[in-house]
């Protein structure tokens, strides 16, 4: 495995004037590989010695750069073995985007179990959300979400009957936003709330974790230009597997 990596991390070019400190700009060397498939999962990371030799960097900015991939779930240190890949995070830029559609343009190779759809009167929390009266029939949608082959997510989705008729065929091959703009709805506002919790029993068994591992959780209401709401979502994604990320700016 070493050999695997020799070939593919060659030295970096660093920005020793820029305030990005280096231990990160290692790490986003190196996970821009792992993410990439570069670097397989399963793959050994040389001692930090080597490592820092080739890639011209100092000891401990190495020990750095590895324990910031440790600490976001990339790596992990095995005794008498060593540092190893265990999988690449499906990372999401938290913007107005549907996670199919994130993870088509991640070349991620998403499936979609379809596992409920319905029509059902919407509870009060779901029907103050869309703005509808409590009680009034809305589809509700439940699917499991895979990435390369694994589970990642479990999401359930409320739409107004009036907003789209959905079919398990068309969920199943396509991503909810990707089906509302075939039909000339585009969502352009959303409220979005994103947390964690531990997994249900039940959850645990559908995304194969453990019981009681960290789940994400996002809830999200979007409308259309015109203030029509088009979909309420629940989700929840695999932390081991799943990340957020963040674009901040000085205003």
């Amino acid at each position: 495995m070493a050999s695997e990596l020799q070939g593919r991390v060659r030295p970096l070019e660093v920005d020793r004037t820029s305030p990005v400190p280096l231990y990160f700009q290692v790490a986003t060397r190196l996970q821009e590989l792992i993410e990439k498939g570069e670097i397989g999962v399963g793959a050994r990371i040389e001692n930090e010695v080597d490592l820092a030799e080739r890639l011209g960097v100092s000891r401990p900015t190495t020990r750095r750069a590895i324990q910031y991939l440790v600490e976001r779930g990339m790596l992990i240190r095995k005794r008498g073995v060593g540092t190893q890949v265990v999988h690449p995070k499906v990372r999401r830029p938290v913007e107005l985007s549907s996670l199919y559609d994130d993870l088509v343009a991640g070349d991620r190779a998403p499936r979609t179990e379809v596992l409920r759809l319905e029509v059902l009167p919407a509870p009060d929390p779901i029907a103050n959300a869309l703005e509808i009266a409590p009680g009034t029939d809305v589809t509700w949608i439940e699917r499991l979400r895979y990435a390369g082959g694994e589970p990642l997510a479990l999401m359930h989705n409320a739409i107004p009957l009036d907003v789209l008729p959905l079919t398990r065929d068309d969920l199943a091959a396509h991503g909810l936003y990707e089906l509302l703009r075939r039909n000339g709805l585009t969502p352009r506002i959303a409220t979005q709330v994103i947390g964690a919790r531990s997994a249900t029993p039940a959850e645990a068994r559908t995304l194969d974790e453990k019981r009681g591992a960290s789940l994400l959780t996002m809830t999200r209401t979007a409308w259309d230009a015109g203030g029509r709401a088009l979909e309420y979502g629940s989700h929840v994604y695999r932390a081991s597997r799943y990340s957020f990320e963040l674009n901040l700016s000085a205003g």
